[in-house]
Protein backbone atom coordinates (compact mmCIF):
# COMPACT_ATOMS: atom_id res chain seq x y z
CA UNK A 1 0.00 0.00 0.00
CA UNK A 2 1.30 3.41 -0.95
CA UNK A 3 1.08 6.03 1.81
CA UNK A 4 0.41 9.17 -0.13
CA UNK A 5 -0.61 12.58 1.09
CA UNK A 6 -4.28 11.73 0.63
CA UNK A 7 -3.85 8.57 2.75
CA UNK A 8 -2.17 10.59 5.53
CA UNK A 9 -4.94 13.19 5.44
CA UNK A 10 -7.61 10.48 5.62
CA UNK A 11 -5.86 8.88 8.60
CA UNK A 12 -5.60 12.26 10.28
CA UNK A 13 -9.33 12.82 9.87
CA UNK A 14 -10.04 9.31 11.10
CA UNK A 15 -7.77 9.36 14.17
CA UNK A 16 -7.23 13.06 14.76
CA UNK A 17 -9.46 13.75 17.80
CA UNK A 18 -7.73 11.82 20.56
CA UNK A 19 -6.87 14.61 23.00
CA UNK A 20 -9.16 15.63 25.86
CA UNK A 21 -11.57 18.55 25.61
CA UNK A 22 -9.86 21.88 26.16
CA UNK A 23 -11.16 23.60 29.34
CA UNK A 24 -11.29 26.93 27.47
CA UNK A 25 -13.87 25.38 25.13
CA UNK A 26 -16.36 25.03 28.02
CA UNK A 27 -19.68 26.65 27.17
CA UNK A 28 -21.40 28.60 29.96
CA UNK A 29 -24.67 27.32 31.35
CA UNK A 30 -27.86 28.49 29.66
CA UNK A 31 -30.45 26.81 31.87
CA UNK A 32 -31.48 29.39 34.47
CA UNK A 33 -31.92 26.75 37.20
CA UNK A 34 -28.33 25.59 36.79
CA UNK A 35 -26.70 29.03 36.98
CA UNK A 36 -25.19 29.06 40.46
CA UNK A 37 -23.55 32.33 41.45
CA UNK A 38 -25.40 35.60 41.89
CA UNK A 39 -23.02 37.45 39.58
CA UNK A 40 -23.67 34.93 36.80
CA UNK A 41 -27.43 35.24 37.29
CA UNK A 42 -27.25 39.04 37.16
CA UNK A 43 -25.18 38.87 33.96
CA UNK A 44 -27.55 36.39 32.31
CA UNK A 45 -30.63 38.36 33.42
CA UNK A 46 -29.16 41.48 31.81
CA UNK A 47 -28.64 39.51 28.57
CA UNK A 48 -32.24 38.26 28.64
CA UNK A 49 -33.72 41.64 29.58
CA UNK A 50 -35.11 40.28 32.86
CA UNK A 51 -35.23 42.04 36.19
CA UNK A 52 -33.32 40.02 38.75
CA UNK A 53 -33.61 39.47 41.64
CA UNK A 54 -37.36 39.18 41.21
CA UNK A 55 -39.08 41.64 43.55
CA UNK A 56 -42.70 41.62 44.64
CA UNK A 57 -44.91 44.69 44.30
CA UNK A 58 -44.61 45.24 48.04
CA UNK A 59 -40.80 45.25 47.85
CA UNK A 60 -40.89 47.74 44.98
CA UNK A 61 -43.21 50.06 46.91
CA UNK A 62 -41.07 49.82 50.06
CA UNK A 63 -38.00 50.72 48.04
CA UNK A 64 -39.45 54.14 47.09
Amino acid sequence: MERTRSWRRAQSRKHGRREAINPQDFKPEKNWKLIYTRADKLHRARQLGMSYPIRTTRQLLDQE
